[in-house]
């Protein structure tokens, strides 16, 4: 049976709401909880974009049980990797034993902010394979010194070392990304269902290994609202990932985005109270050997009565799916 997750968006909620918003996930019965780390929101009609790392530390006080995730964080730009091994072992033991670490080579939206420019995908990719090794020989105890192509670390520890650590999870997109994770994750991360990805990771070391995907949605009992939010606020998903990772400011998605109908987004979003049309989005996912799926509701806003919804009528069919 597949498990259903509950997003934290912080491109369309502020800090204290998404604490909330969460908390209510838990009572409402969400197997997990993932959350975004971004600096910037995709549009500005979004509106928010808190740090990811404060709003974990405050969920995993305000929860007890729900899982915690980043989905993903990317190690190699804003962040240095031995600063994301800190943050990660902190968040698990404050969350007890509740965090996985999703990591991710990153969107040029949030790490254009240090400056330091965008490589191609390939050296990105270079450099996130660095990261977890680096944050990999953090977790496992004592000083850490290293000299490599893209960082260098100078007598690092982590003094407050949760045991386990936090497994890894990092983000897949083609044949070279599910290399890299099979060599390095604890599970699989993704945005589309698609069982190439699933089949490339278990060839290079990931059978057997959980596979998360997330899927947005738009519920409101006005279809039409929910298809004027979902096109408001998510049209930038229709770009796909090689579109989306090279932009730099959400006025790009704007502008790349200024043809999209609102049709379009609800070709692929499901929008309104069907909870057979969310159902079937689903489907795919458990089709391709995805374990986990975590549901992205639109509009920060509209969380509370999503979140009801899900817990009367939409958890029980997911999980007979």
């Amino acid at each position: 049976m597949m498990q259903i997750g509950y997003t934290m968006m912080t491109e369309q909620a502020g800090p204290r709401e998404l604490v909330e918003h969460v908390v209510e996930a838990e009572r409402a019965g969400f197997d997990f909880s993932v959350i975004s780390d971004h600096s910037f929101p995709w549009l500005e009609s979004q509106g928010h974009a808190p740090y990811a790392w404060s709003v974990l530390g405050a969920a995993a006080q305000a929860t007890s049980r729900i899982p915690l995730m980043s989905f993903v964080t990317c190690p190699t730009f804003r962040y240095h990797p031995a600063v994301i091994a800190q943050k990660a072992a902190t968040v698990q033991l404050l969350s007890e034993g509740r965090f996985r670490l999703g990591l991710g080579s990153g969107e040029n939206l949030n790490e254009h902010i240090v400056g330091e420019g965008w490589p191609s995908a390939r050296v990105r990719l270079d450099m996130l394979e660095e990261a977890v090794e680096i944050i990999r020989a953090l977790f496992g105890g004592g000083y850490v010194s290293h000299h490599g192509p893209h960082y260098q670390v100078d007598d690092a520890r982590l003094w407050d070392l949760p045991d386990p650590p936090p497994p890894l999870g990092i983000a897949v997109s083609g044949s070279l990304s599910c290399a890299l994770a099979g060599r390095h994750a604890d599970l699989l991360v993704a945005t589309e269902p698609k069982s190439e990805l699933v089949e490339a990771f278990d060839r290079n070391g990931g059978a057997g290994k959980p596979r998360v995907g997330q899927l947005p949605i738009c519920y409101d009992t006005d279809r039409e609202a929910a298809v004027a939010r979902a096109h408001d606020q998510f049209r930038w998903s229709v770009g796909g990932w090689r579109l989306n990772s090279e932009l730099p400011l959400p006025v790009g998605f704007e502008q790349a985005t200024e043809h999209v109908r609102p049709e379009d987004v609800a070709e692929q979003i499901p929008c309104g109270d069907d909870v057979e049309a969310v159902v079937e989005a689903a489907r795919p996912y458990a089709e391709a050997g995805f374990t986990e799926l975590a549901l992205v509701q639109i509009g920060g806003a509209h969380q509370l009565p999503f979140l009801h919804w899900a817990e009367s009528k939409l958890l029980p069919a997911l999980r007979d799916l």
